[in-house]
């Protein structure tokens, strides 16, 4: 059986203002992975909380997100990287998280 990949993308539901993003811009999002893969799961009815610290002394700060996952075939690290970044201009993050394991479909 070949080898599968499952790719997880973070996206956030707030902007760094705290406003909510325009529905079309996840729609946009879970549009577009459909059509290269397929297939989308999105982690929509209960948004994941994360915490982070911008630096070590720094309080925590929160996010909302909706987790997107496909599954693939193959990993185009450079496709990936690329799309990250479109993400990161689109929903106006310094950085998002976007990773891939390799899976056994049983």
């Amino acid at each position: 059986m070949p080898r599968q990949y499952l790719v997880e993308i973070f996206l956030p539901l707030l902007d760094p203002k705290g406003k909510r993003f325009p529905e079309r811009l996840h729609r946009a999002v879970r549009e577009e992975l459909v059509e290269l893969f397929g297939g989308v799961t999105a982690h929509l009815r209960a948004p994941a909380v994360g915490l982070w610290k911008p630096t070590h002394r720094s309080p925590p700060e929160r996010d909302l997100l909706i987790i997107y996952e496909v599954m693939t075939g193959t990993l185009d690290r450079p496709w990936w990287s690329t799309y990250r970044k479109q993400l990161e201009k689109d929903f106006r993050q310094r950085e998002l998280v976007i990773r891939a394991h390799r899976i056994r479909l049983l």
